[in-house]
C-alpha cells in the first residue's frame, strides 16, 4: 500500500469519528474552577474594597500579564490581619497579596501588616497589589526589600 493510500484511508477514518459533545455552559467543564486570591491590608472587607483589586487584575491583564489570564475568573477575598481564619486559610489557599496604599503612610502601614503576618506564621511569598500608576521605584522596592531582609517575606511587585 502506498504513502498515498494511507493517507486517504486516515482522512476517510477520520470523517467518520465524531468529536465529543462540547461541554454545556454552567457544567463543571464550561470554565475552570476560580483562582483565589486572599488579600491582607485593604481599608476593610467590604465588596468594594475586592472590587478595587478586581480592576487591578483587569488592568494587569489589559497590559499583557499573561499570568492573570481572565480577572472574571478571580476570586478576590479581602482578609483583616486580625482574622481567626487566618491559620485555616493558610493551609487552603496559595495565593496571597498585600494591598498597597499610595498615601504617605503606606508603608509604614503596609510594613505593619507584614509584620502581624509574619508573627502569626503568614504566607511567606505575596503579591503587592497597588494603585497602577505607583511606580517601582521608591515606594515599592523599598517595601520589598525591607519585608525581605527583616521578615524573610518575598513580596512580589509588577510595577514597571
Amino acid at each position: 500500500m502506498s504513502a498515498f493510500d494511507q493517507a486517504a484511508g486516515l482522512r476517510q477514518w477520520a470523517g467518520t469519528q465524531h468529536d465529543p459533545e462540547p461541554p454545556r455552559a454552567g457544567t463543571a467543564e464550561a470554565s475552570p474552577p476560580p483562582r483565589t486570591l486572599v488579600v491582607v491590608g485593604l481599608p476593610g472587607t467590604s465588596p468594594d474594597q475586592a472590587r478595587r483589586v478586581m480592576t487591578l487584575l483587569e488592568h494587569w491583564a489589559a497590559q499583557g500579564q499573561r499570568w492573570v489570564s481572565d480577572p472574571a475568573r478571580w476570586r478576590v477575598v479581602p482578609l483583616a490581619i486580625t482574622s481567626p481564619h487566618l491559620p485555616v486559610l493558610l493551609t487552603q489557599q496559595s495565593r496571597w497579596a498585600l494591598w498597597v496604599g499610595s498615601d504617605p503612610d503606606a508603608f509604614r502601614r503596609a510594613f505593619a501588616v507584614l509584620s502581624r503576618l509574619h508573627e502569626r506564621q503568614g504566607p511567606r511569598r505575596l503579591l503587592a497589589v497597588h494603585a497602577p500608576e505607583l511606580p517601582r521605584r521608591g515606594l515599592l522596592n523599598n517595601l520589598r526589600q525591607a519585608a525581605w531582609r527583616c521578615l524573610g517575606i518575598d513580596l512580589l511587585v509588577m510595577a514597571p
